[in-house]
């Protein structure tokens, strides 16, 4: 458990899931699984499973001892909507979210055919932002279902972003995040590819963040796009 967190777009981390199984490309480098697998070489009691799928239910508490709001990303070690997280355990989760409304929280996954599949069988509090990563082209149907998802903010993580998006519409869309790899063998981001999503965040009026560059761009160019740095966010 980290009560800071060291992404750019957040300020805080809670995971009471922890683990995660490989789904697309984006998998491939997975910070998550990488950190996962040296905490348990480090003994942590936490991650004696290292990377497979755990449920941390005495965490699940945490976010009622913050007194002072913050952004609050949900598992950032893992993916609550994992096959092997029951619903029952994400209704709790919920349920923690909706009785800390001084919190806004961040939920993001891959799994957007769950998200959806589960979505009228879940009560949605209104700080929570839902977000679907989409790393390329071929996912690009991930953001068509998290339009049918009833949260009061929805979101498009495009990181790492792999490949050029064509035709991209982020209608219904309330904030994009683009963010090149990172780590060891992090393979590069195209200028244009970035360019191209902030072009279309402009002119359907989306926030746009720009989280970083990709490999050995990230150092050389640091946040910024075109001399630019991108902090937008949604309204909350």
């Amino acid at each position: 458990m980290s009560s800071h967190s060291r992404i750019e777009w957040t300020q805080s981390s809670w995971n009471p899931v922890t683990g995660c199984t490989s789904v697309s490309e984006g998998c491939q480098h997975c910070y998550a699984r990488r950190m996962a697998t040296r905490l348990k070489g480090m003994g942590l009691r936490r991650y004696r499973n290292g990377f497979c799928v755990t449920i941390h239910r005495d965490l699940l508490a945490v976010p009622l001892k913050w007194r002072k709001p913050r952004l609050i990303f949900v598992n950032s070690m893992g993916d609550l909507f994992h096959e092997k997280v029951p619903i029952s355990f994400i209704r709790e989760v919920f349920g923690i979210i909706e009785a800390t409304p001084r919190h806004t929280y961040q939920l993001l996954t891959k799994r957007a055919d769950r998200l959806l599949k589960l979505a009228d069988r879940l009560s949605w509090p209104v700080n929570l932002w839902v977000g679907v990563t989409v790393e390329m082209q071929q996912y690009i149907n991930r953001i068509e279902l998290l339009r049918k998802v009833p949260a009061a903010i929805r979101f498009v993580s495009f990181e790492p972003l792999l490949g050029p998006l064509k035709s991209l519409s982020l209608s219904k869309i309330d904030w994009a995040i683009v963010g090149g790899e990172s780590g060891p063998h992090a393979r590069p981001m195209e200028a244009n590819w970035a360019r191209n999503v902030r072009d279309v965040c402009v002119d359907s009026a989306v926030p746009f963040f720009f989280k970083q560059w990709g490999g050995t761009q990230r150092k050389k160019q640091n946040r910024y796009i075109d001399r630019r740095l991108w902090n937008q966010y949604p309204n909350r």
